[in-house]
């Protein structure tokens, strides 16, 4: 499901850091050395890249990669770089921080927490903690003025699903029901919403929205967008839509940010980059299926230079 191709045989971590310190040195950067490294090895890999470089020159590689690379194309390198644990910290802190929070921002919070595993949340958690001196939850709270945003995504953030397929039928319809009731009376912050999507395993919660679907004739995200467009039901959607399709999601995030008369980099930066090493090859088929043209073609034709290069590279092509 990974778009990555990492060789079948790799250098040594040693190896790749003196052929990235080479790139850096000289009158200008090789910046095509440091997408094929980069490029093509997985987050174990690169992790012993940096630790080997901190080693051997005493620097970070982060903090060299900032300084040799500039614009989208940096911001996309160094994303990779990071582990992923501390990317996602990084990237939840920057939508926390950002002034005029919307769902665009915030989606990648819902992103982290329902279209990743238990565990990846978990240890984001761990390095939000480390990098920012205080938890993701309180950071939440600090910075999400509206009450019902709040407790839905420190809900969300909060807990440690089961991760296992278990599913309990009876449950999937006595709490289709509870789900059902909230929708009709608006109350999308309801205890009952907040608690069931966020400590019940993904299994369950697919499980649940398929009884919703058969017990009321509509989706349940068809029903939340019948209450209104609000930042509220579209957040709600979101997560609906991570829990039960994450490459649908990851596909119109894409999308979204080709269409209309500029870029939005960060978004597409994100999405690539973070799913690269998951479920990219579905995301291509659900972005081709919605959009009745390739992922590939979308990228090539809305970027350029070293940041499309880079882009392509970890979407599987050969440059």
């Amino acid at each position: 499901m990974a778009t990555l191709r990492v060789p079948e045989i790799i250098p040594s971590p040693t190896q790749d850091s003196e052929r990235l310190r080479k790139a850096f040195e000289g009158l200008g950067t090789d910046e095509k050395g440091i997408i094929w490294i980069l490029g093509h090895r997985n987050a174990s890999q690169r992790k012993k890249i940096r630790d080997t470089y901190q080693q051997l020159y005493n620097e970070s590689l982060i903090d060299r990669l900032h300084s040799e690379l500039s614009g989208d194309f940096r911001n996309a390198v160094i994303l990779w770089t990071y582990d992923p644990p501390e990317r996602d910290a990084k990237l939840a802190n920057a939508a926390l921080k950002t002034k005029n929070k919307g769902i665009n921002q915030l989606q990648v919070i819902i992103e982290i927490a329902c279209a990743s595993s238990p565990d990846h949340l978990m240890a984001v958690r761990q390095a939000y903690c480390s990098l920012f001196e205080c938890s993701l939850e309180e950071d939440i709270t600090l910075n999400i003025s509206s009450l019902p945003l709040r407790k839905l995504l420190v809900g969300l953030v909060s807990s440690y699903r089961y991760d296992r397929e278990v599913v309990d039928l009876n449950l999937a319809d006595s709490e289709a029901a509870k789900l059902h009731e909230a929708i009709q009376m608006k109350h999308l912050d309801h205890d009952h919403v907040v608690w069931i999507l966020g400590i019940r395993n993904f299994f369950q919660l697919r499980e649940t929205f398929e009884c919703y679907k058969q017990k009321f004739r509509n989706s349940i995200d068809q029903d939340i967008k019948s209450c209104g467009n609000g930042d509220l039901e579209s957040m709600l959607r979101v997560i609906i839509w991570c829990i039960s399709f994450p490459e649908k999601h990851f596909a119109e995030v894409i999308r979204a940010a080709i269409v209309g008369l500029g870029t939005d980099e960060d978004s597409l930066t994100r999405a690539i980059v973070t799913r690269a090493e998951i479920d990219m090859m579905k995301i291509r088929g659900e972005y081709f299926n919605m959009n009745n043209t390739s992922l590939d073609n979308a990228v090539i034709g809305d970027t350029s230079g070293d940041y499309k290069d880079f882009l392509m590279t970890l979407l599987g092509a050969r440059i």
